[in-house]
């Protein structure tokens, strides 16, 4: 007879139930690992036999099969360590054979018998629950799994521990969730000297969650400006918080089961590869772009990044999720982002014209920016021009307003967006103007007629695409929001397509 221990395998940040099967027949003693396993999971015998030793345990004298159910499903990692060792106590007798039925299992076993902790412990918990069972972890990860609420979390220090409590020996306390910190201190928008046009777009961003680059030459605050978007921010929702803290479980960036309010702000070096933003490698990771859920990606620098990297960003621009596609399987991630982008105008640095400008303008400028393509500037609804802060602006005293106005007025934006969302039906679960669509779009954005002929006559000059024409849309609502949710007029339609053609010239307003 079999004995069985649940577990889970890891796609994505979905933890899908694997049955972990181990029989004990005649014949040869040998131990056998069957279930499509990578390399970790077929080490898994040695550690399972040297914590036995360690316990003062011997593996039994026959043949043991532990079979991963389903046995086409790739499985990876270290944790199937705990669930394989239980399986074989349960078969040995050393447990009660339906001790573990309604228990889940996950964890690595050290040489001397103790549970090491693993990644993915929160989705694991969450997976569990939804089976209707309880979670065994290692003690490291307890704090984490008690994050999902109902579920039954045992965190055990190590495998004697485990068959302690089920014999009844030795009980284990329920771990209590980690804590939940603040972030760090952001920085004030106070300290920004000038660049008013910047910080207003700075503040629709944020308002509505659309994609912003600044473009400006080095020492115009740029990446100063960037680095404050975070405190224009509200805090995560608890669902948000969920999705956030699964991602960064499953990567293995939860410490201690600490989890934070704070939305991410990833800002990976212009170096980073294709693989490093949108994830992928020998073991599918998340990247960049799915650690940034919820949050901000800024790319600073952004034509020094690979034309690849940038272009593998589309997708998920659009679809807020990215699939890593491999030849077995295909892994999504959620990557519901911001981008925020920040370029000098020209590979020297300055461009434009005046003092210290471009020698080679307008070709430097051209060719630098060329690296970034059309599709990939079109996903983007802000497009700043940021120029040199003059000695004038330096020598004034700090603006009255700082971070937390600017943020009250996005607060205020946003909410107006989550009460539309909760009571449209046709919404598809946009709370931001950045993600709405379809009808909900045009029902939310249905512009006056001065506002809609202007828009009509942008596109007919050539200068928005299909997408840029949404975009806009968008755009224009967060504008008004910031106004008091009020219907979008044509003064908002002409500030949005400001923003869209950067430093072009817009179409006439008479």
């Amino acid at each position: 007879m079999a004995s069985r221990v649940v577990t889970v395998a890891f796609q994505g940040v979905e933890a899908r139930r694997v049955d972990v099967e181990v029989q004990l027949t005649g014949g040869e003693m040998k131990f056998m690992l069957v279930g499509l396993g990578d390399k970790a999971v077929a080490e898994s015998r040695e550690r399972v036999r040297a914590a036995f030793a360690g316990l003062g345990l011997a593996m039994p004298s026959k043949r043991i099969i532990a079979n991963l159910a389903p046995a086409d499903l790739p499985k990876e990692g270290s944790h199937y360590d705990l669930p394989i060792a239980l399986a074989v106590m349960a078969a040995m007798g050393i447990l009660p054979p339906d001790a573990l039925t309604e228990w889940a299992a996950m964890g690595e076993l050290s040489l001397d018998g103790r549970i090491v902790g693993v990644s993915g412990a929160l989705p694991a918990a969450v997976a569990a629950g939804a089976m209707g069972l309880g979670l065994i972890c290692p003690e490291a990860s307890g704090a984490e799994a008690a994050w999902a609420g109902d579920t039954r979390v045992l965190a055990a220090p190590s495998l004697i521990a485990v068959v302690n409590h089920f014999r009844g020996t030795q009980i284990l306390s329920p771990p209590k969730p980690g804590p939940m910190m603040d972030g760090e201190r952001v920085p004030d928008l106070r300290d920004v000297k000038g660049q008013e046009n910047a910080k207003r777009a700075l503040e629709i961003a944020a308002a509505g969650g659309h994609n912003l680059l600044f473009s400006g030459p080095p020492g115009s605050g740029k990446s100063m400006m960037a680095a404050r978007l975070p405190g224009l921010l509200p805090p995560l929702s608890p669902a948000e918080l969920l999705e956030t803290s699964m991602v960064h479980s499953v990567a293995g960036l939860i410490a201690k089961g600490t989890l934070t309010r704070t939305r991410p702000f990833r800002t990976p070096h212009h170096s980073a590869s294709m693989a490093a933003l949108t994830g992928g490698g020998l073991k599918v990771k998340p990247g960049e772009v799915s650690l940034a859920h919820n949050g901000v990606l800024f790319l600073d620098e952004l034509p020094e990044f690979s034309s690849q990297a940038l272009d593998s960003l589309r997708q998920p621009l659009e679809t807020g999720e990215v699939v890593v596609a491999r030849a077995n399987a295909h892994v999504r991630y959620p990557a519901r982002f911001q981008l925020v982008a920040a370029q000098n105008p020209c590979k020297c640095g300055m461009g434009g014209a005046g003092r210290g400008a471009c020698g080679r303008a307008p070709r430097c400028q051209t060719d630098y920016q060329m690296k970034v393509s059309g599709p990939f500037m079109d996903r983007i609804d802000l497009q700043i021009d940021v120029p040199p802060v003059s000695a004038a602006d330096l020598a004034l005293a700090a603006p009255t307003e700082g971070t937390s106005e600017a943020a009250a007025r996005v607060a205020i934006a946003r909410q107006l967006q989550a009460d539309r969302a909760a009571a449209a039906t046709d919404g598809d679960g946009a709370r931001l103007n950045a993600h709405a669509q379809g009808d909900f779009l045009e029902k939310i954005a249905d512009l006056d007629p001065a506002g809609r002929a202007l828009l009509a006559k942008a596109a007919e000059a050539g200068g928005l695409t299909a997408r840029g024409w949404t975009r806009t849309l968008r755009l224009a609502r967060t504008i008004a929001d910031l106004e008091g949710a009020g219907p979008v007029r044509r003064i908002h339609v002409a500030e949005a397509l400001i923003y869209r053609r950067m430093g072009q010239s817009a179409p006439a307003l008479a």
